[in-house]
């Protein structure tokens, strides 16, 4: 069944407060998705040259400082990094693909979870009162956030398993449905250079995004061309380093609802993960059409 939930700020008074506004919101799908929960937040971001990692272990008590201590040796340059429980954020002064090869050689076991400018992403078994807790969500600031609640009717629990999912810079994408050919797409975008390290459906979503936006795609154009080339049902909300979007498929039987003031953009698969917001009784509050992009944007920096 599986809860999304995601919230986009426009007032940037409102940043310090993202996390404890959006927690609520997250809880209210515990229903809908109990067995593992993950966000993807956005801000603190590095500057152009440099790119910021999130690393998760599956072993609480990781030794993240050895392993900073070796990726700086092997790359030839100091690190900023924290801790954050079982994941680890760290921002260099290089290229994604140099760290990415370090890290390959160094701990194959740790996962890279997210990579960009702005992007971290956060998540685990567990209920989604457990995950959050366990990174600090109500402390975390930013621009906007999406999350996800799963129940996992047809895969075991697994952080694998868990959303989001991210395949390219400062993009993920949390789902709610099932895609029916995911599999033939999953090879096609093999041929086209994207990297997989999971089997689930979702992240064959997220990597035809990247696909199409590393061939000069918009994100509204890149939405427009899934409409066409993703069988099956789907909701999807979607976060880049300056957006975030929604869109059904065209029979749209999965829920969705937004809302919309002058302060921020939310969106859930049901209302009650939005009534916790304040001002949401003021609110413009509408069922996405079916087949219909909803796309807010910043001027990218």
């Amino acid at each position: 069944m599986c809860g999304i939930v995601g919230l986009y700020l426009k007032n940037q008074a409102l940043e310090p407060q993202l996390g404890k506004l959006f927690e609520p919101m997250l809880l209210a799908m515990t229903d809908r998705g109990p067995d593992s929960a993950g966000f993807a937040i956005y801000g603190d971001e590095v500057q152009d040259g440099w790119v910021k990692l999130t690393l998760q272990s599956s072993a609480e008590e990781y030794d993240w400082k050895q392993l900073m201590g070796a990726l700086e040796g092997r790359l030839g340059c100091s690190l900023d990094w924290f801790r954050n429980a079982s994941a680890a954020v760290l921002k260099v002064q290089t290229e994604e693909a140099k760290v990415r090869e370090a890290l390959a050689e160094l701990a194959a076991d740790v996962r890279i979870m997210s990579a960009g400018q702005s992007i971290e992403i956060l998540k685990g078994m567990g209920l989604p009162a457990d995950i959050a807790e366990r990174f600090s969500l109500a402390n975390m600031k930013g621009s906007h956030i999406i999350g996800h609640t799963r129940m996992a009717t047809e895969s075991a629990v697994t952080m694998e398993g868990s959303h989001p999912f991210s395949t390219g810079a400062d993009l993920c994408l949390v789902h709610n449905g099932s895609l029916s050919n995911h599999s033939r797409l999953r090879q096609l975008l093999k041929r086209q250079g994207i990297t997989f390290e999971t089997e689930n459906d979702t992240e064959v979503a997220a990597g035809y995004l990247t696909w199409r936006l590393r061939e000069g795609d918009s994100l509204k154009a890149a939405l427009d061309h899934s409409l066409e080339d993703l069988d099956g049902f789907f909701t999807f909300a979607i976060g880049t380093r300056n957006g975030f979007a929604v869109i059904r498929d065209p029979i749209a039987c999965k829920p969705a609802i937004l809302a919309e003031t002058d302060d921020y953009v939310a969106m859930a698969s049901e209302y009650q993960a939005l009534a916790s917001l304040p001002g949401i009784d003021k609110a413009r509050v509408w069922e996405p059409e079916p087949a219909t992009m909803y796309i807010w944007e910043r001027t990218a920096a």
